[in-house]
């Protein structure tokens, strides 16, 4: 019997946001890529919360897209509402933050993929990865067509032996009741990879017109939106948006939930993953934070095509009887009628210490992997991890150079070097926090730091890349010019200084000295400033931002500077670990098995201590020494 046999450069298993980022990048870099999805409809679906963005998350989306990658471009045509959180904190903690029309999203991004060059978007289920003398030679699908190819990068997210769970119903399908993909994880294991179970789950939709708006507070977008993408123009994301809302769980709420904990397949030990511990179920809430009594929910609409509403911060896995009394205690949601059901979703994903930082598989040459398959949550994490492993897929059939990131480069950096050097029992989730050096990682400097890697790659214009560099001048000249502009203590300074409630000045000082001052701002000096040359927005907030935090920027400048010291000393791939004497048994079983390649990431290890490191320190120095 005869069966379909093509041959591509690079194959991607799956298209949501970590495939659609992997197979853009590689097909952009010029390599003939095709991308397997189980349903057309899961596209850069959004199966969870309806936004892009948020806490540390806007980062990752500004950053993607300063690589060259879609996920910033493809939120600014179909967003409804967009707002920047901690505004009133620190530039290193600015998040952007956009709630997404779902079905426009992903309408949106398979259009984008359809309409790119050297790319086919396919609908089936690979089953089996084709491996030859430990290396990646293409995939098998289940209808028993054969795919050669280079390279894959495998983007399953929670698709690999799903199971959708709430109460005592368990539906053997992947989220939105789309089909799971249930053979794939045989061939991986088959092929020496090893594989964990995690959960994530989702709350209930409900219909918009069965809800008491009254009852809750309502929440806009910000006034002057801000786009994700480097490349949006401003004035194309200024529309009309539509508001969210914000209520609360009460005590009676509570009490409904703790006497069915007995009916929830999570306490009730049918779910066997591991959830995340940063985005927890109501259930979890309730037991684990048994002090407080209420919990804040976000009322979000789905798109503008449909009444379904999302309850953020309500998911769950109870019962479908005890979902109804339970949202029925909600200000706002007492007559509520549930469109879908909350649910937990368990799925096969890996243990991503098997991964280069590349997120190529250390023992299967041209396999690569990305987004919640390494392990993580979230659509913007999934993005990230799909656009590095594209382009790194992509990168190592040329021949050229693979890409990676670190801790001091990028959130993205910080987030792989996360997954692959630490011991993650549960979904990853990023955050602020995760990043030492997060004042200079900020959001708004993400062209900055990561568009001249993305222009190398080859993903980003000549044109964007030319004016990110003349950006960077135009940004030292003027920092130069207000560090050396005097201001003395005349009559129109004292007025304006007076106006923002600001000390008069006694004695002449520059307008660099001014711009330190709290109250006061770059553009806020612009009356006094009669040599201020006409900057873009853009120039003047960076600027403003290196001036005011100058202090601390140079001091973790000090610090990224010391890292750098220690990524540098390379570790031979050829080191065997049994030959470094006194290295304890975990260090060198830790080191033998995630193969770090250098010492910074071998640091970071867990079971690796720092008398290890000086033991290892002192066998590299060895080997130079007798190298040379």
């Amino acid at each position: 019997m005869s069966v379909v046999e093509e041959t591509y450069d690079v194959v991607v298993v799956g298209a949501g946001h970590a495939g659609c980022e992997a197979a853009l990048a590689s097909a952009r870099l010029g390599l003939n890529t095709i991308i397997f999805t189980v349903s057309m409809d899961s596209v850069a679906m959004m199966p969870c919360n309806p936004n892009i963005g948020g806490s540390s998350k806007g980062h990752l989306v500004k950053e993607i897209d300063a690589l060259g990658g879609q996920m910033g471009i493809n939120i600014d045509k179909t967003f409804i509402q967009s707002k920047m959180l901690n505004k009133s904190k620190g530039p290193a903690v600015h998040s952007l933050r956009a709630q997404a029309d779902k079905a426009a999203y992903s309408m949106e991004m398979r259009r984008t993929l359809q309409n790119t060059d050297n790319l086919t978007l396919r609908q089936a289920e690979v089953s089996e990865i084709i491996v030859e003398d430990g290396a990646i030679a293409g995939v098998k699908t289940f209808s028993g067509a054969i795919y050669h190819s280079k390279a894959v990068v495998l983007c399953t997210g929670t698709y690999l032996k799903a199971r959708c769970l709430y109460g005592d119903v368990i539906e053997h399908t992947g989220p939105n009741g789309l089909k799971a993909a249930n053979y794939l994880t045989d061939s991986l294991v088959a092929n020496g990879i090893e594989m964990y179970r995690f959960k994530t789950g989702t709350p209930a939709r409900i219909d918009g017109d069965s809800i008491d708006y009254s009852k809750m507070e309502e929440q806009f977008g910000d006034e002057r939106v801000v786009p994700f993408s480097f490349t949006t123009n401003p004035e194309d994301v200024q529309i009309d948006q539509v508001s969210c809302y914000l209520t609360y769980t009460n005590e009676k709420t509570h009490e409904i939930i703790r006497a069915n904990l007995d009916r929830s397949p999570m306490y009730s030990g049918v779910i066997e993953g591991t959830g995340p511990r940063y985005c927890p179920s109501i259930e979890d809430k309730v037991v684990k934070f048994a002090d407080k009594n209420r919990h804040q929910l976000f009322i979000e609409p789905e798109g503008l095509n449909t009444n379904e509403m999302y309850i953020g911060g309500m998911s769950s896995s109870l019962p479908e009887d005890v979902q109804y009394e339970m949202y029925h205690t909600v200000p706002g949601l007492e007559n509520a009628r549930i469109v879908r059901n909350a649910y937990a979703i368990e799925y096969d994903c890996i243990n991503a210490n098997q991964l280069y930082p590349t997120l190529e598989f250390k023992n299967i040459r041209g396999l690569f992997s990305g987004g919640q398959f390494n392990g993580s949550s979230g659509y913007e994490e999934a993005a990230c991890q799909g656009l590095i492993a594209g382009i790194n897929a992509a990168l190592e059939i040329l021949g050229r150079e693979q890409v990676v990131l670190d801790r001091s480069q990028s959130y993205i950096g910080v987030l792989i070097d996360d997954l692959v050097t630490k011991e993650n029992h549960e979904p990853y989730r990023m955050m602020t926090s995760r990043a030492e050096y997060r004042l200079l990682l900020r959001q708004d400097n993400a062209d900055l730091r990561l568009t001249p890697i993305g222009h190398e790659i080859g993903l980003i214009s000549d044109e964007r890349y030319n004016w990110v560099e003349t950006k960077k001048k135009l940004i030292a000249q003027e920092i130069d010019r207000v560090k050396h502009t005097n201001v003395g203590a005349r009559a129109e300074v004292q007025e304006l200084l007076e106006s923002y409630g600001s000390i008069p000045l006694d004695h002449g000082v520059t307008m660099a000295d001014l711009i330190r001052r709290p109250e006061l701002d770059y553009d806020k000096l612009a009356p006094i400033d009669k040599e201020r040359p006409d900057l873009h927005y853009e120039v003047r907030k960076q600027v403003n931002i290196e001036i005011k935090y100058e202090g601390y920027i140079t001091r973790q400048q000090k610090q990224v500077n010391d890292f750098k010291k220690i990524e540098s000393k390379k570790i031979p791939e050829n080191i065997d670990y049994d030959e470094v004497g006194s290295l304890r048994i975990e260090a060198r079983q830790k080191l033998k098995a995630l193969k770090p390649l250098n010492i910074g990431q071998a640091s970071r290890i867990a079971g690796v201590s720092p008398a290890d490191i000086s033991v290892l320190l002192v066998y590299l120095e060895m080997i130079n020494k007798n190298n040379k």
